[in-house]
């Protein structure tokens, strides 16, 4: 615009008068698309929960499935070396295609303790979600001791929300915590999963038979931390 006007202006010029406006040049951030109607649903979650005290959230039953794979696309370490030894193996992470396969977990837990950790064979559907609800929902509650307050929550996933999903539920007289669609990162299991993931992959399992066995292994050793 000032060109077209005839004025000549530097870059440097111009990046001086922004950065005495306090404004600096910055990689944007990238966060998840909301429509007007993503917006509103989460006003509502908000309004409705953010003035529960703890004995309302002590009685939330989360829930969550995670991938992990045998050789994670996003493992990093620090490590000291010296210039020529940038390849040696104790210097490198080794890397394989599509992770070198990966085992799909399914797990619940409350704020006083762990539920059941189950692995999913093959593709996860509605009938095999419907399948883990009746074997694992009632159980967990039950040696929890949540009592009769509890609420169930689960992401708005197809295969949670599907109709076969809350007829099981529903028959169940199971109550479903609600939960607005595109989120924020608000289910405290995503910081189980990341703290799972690492402690795992520090072992450095071999084999996805093994890469299920380490995760059992430390799931058990933090349940036995947790006190119900």
């Amino acid at each position: 615009m000032l060109e077209e006007t005839g004025t000549k202006v530097s870059i440097s010029t111009v990046k001086q008068v922004l950065y005495r406006h306090n404004l600096k040049g910055r990689s944007a951030r990238k966060k998840p698309l909301l429509q007007n109607r993503h917006k509103k649903a989460r006003l509502r979650f908000a309004t409705a929960y953010g003035d529960k005290d703890h004995t309302f959230w002590r009685n939330v039953l989360w829930s969550d499935e995670t991938k992990i794979e045998l050789f994670g696309h996003n493992d990093h370490r620090y490590v000291w070396r010296i210039k020529g030894e940038v390849c040696k193996p104790k210097n490198t992470i080794p890397t394989v295609k599509h992770g070198g396969g990966s085992i799909m977990l399914w797990w619940c837990f409350p704020a006083g303790g762990t539920g059941a950790l189950h692995k999913i064979d093959g593709i996860m559907r509605q009938e095999n979600y419907v399948d883990i609800l009746k074997q694992h929902l009632k159980t967990s509650v039950g040696k929890l001791k949540l009592g009769r307050k509890w609420v169930f929550q689960m992401d708005n996933d197809p295969k949670h929300t599907s109709q076969v999903v809350a007829k099981c539920l529903k028959d169940n007289k199971v109550k479903v915590f609600e939960w607005p669609s595109q989120r924020p990162d608000l289910n405290p299991i995503e910081n189980v999963w990341a703290e799972l993931k690492k402690h795992v992959r520090a072992r450095r399992p071999t084999n996805l038979t093994q890469l299920h066995q380490l995760c059992q292994e430390e799931w058990a050793l933090w349940k036995a931390t947790q006190k119900v």
